[in-house]
């Protein structure tokens, strides 16, 4: 069963969002967040396997309809991205979603990929409601999240061969939970780059670790909130 895009109040105004309710009716809430590439099929389609394995998902739309297949059109909407305008989006997103029918629990998760996972990591900071975060490799340099206000557990994949996010990044995220106090588990899977999670781009895709990554996400939501 496809989702289909919603519209929901942010500071104001509207914002939209792809929203994916769990087949069986009622289902924990996630929030999936965007890579730079904006709100493209991909993350729709993650949206919809949420909703097949019983979640209600909502995908908000942080470019207001833009979407591009360039690395040089993403990197700039991703850097011209006004990243408070963007928080009270995920906050807006959160709260309808928490309110929404289709959900069943108190708490939300929010997983994010590429510079979503980065985001994922803030909203889990500036709302209550995130239970659980899912970081998939994040990066935004103009992101940085108070960890001491981080109230649920995290969950982290990154790529060995990432040169985006490489393996000093992935420390240095490590040391700040750690440091903060917080509850996370991080893998780094041999072999595989940036975005491996991404069956919409076969250069980069890896099936092995994009299953073993769902199947632990799914698993992480289910046991957080």
């Amino acid at each position: 069963m496809a989702g289909t895009m919603v519209s929901f109040k942010s500071n104001g105004s509207t914002a939209s969002g792809y929203l994916a309710t769990s087949e069986s009716g009622k289902g924990p809430g996630i929030i999936v967040i965007q890579e730079w590439w904006g709100l493209v099929d991909h993350i729709k389609d993650v949206c919809n396997r949420f909703a097949k394995a019983g979640f209600t998902a909502l995908a908000p739309d942080l470019y207001d309809g833009k979407a591009t297949k360039s690395p040089d059109d993403a990197g700039k909407m991703m850097m011209a991205l006004n990243i408070d305008e963007a928080a009270k989006k995920l906050n807006s997103a959160i709260e309808y979603l928490s309110n929404h029918e289709g959900v069943s629990t108190k708490k939300i998760g929010v997983v994010g990929f590429c510079m979503g996972g980065q985001l994922a990591l803030y909203a889990a900071t500036i709302n209550t409601k995130v239970g659980a975060t899912v970081d998939y490799y994040g990066i935004h340099p103009s992101v940085n999240p108070d960890f001491s206000k981080l109230e649920g557990p995290v969950l982290g994949f990154f790529g060995e061969k990432d040169k985006t996010t490489p393996k000093e990044a992935v420390e240095a995220l490590e040391e700040k939970l750690k440091s903060a106090g917080k509850t996370y588990s991080f893998t780094i899977y041999p072999g595989t780059s940036h975005a491996f999670f991404n069956d919409t781009r076969p250069e980069v895709y890896n099936r092995e670790a994009a299953t073993d990554t769902w199947q632990k996400m799914i698993a992480f939501f289910k046991e957080s909130f």
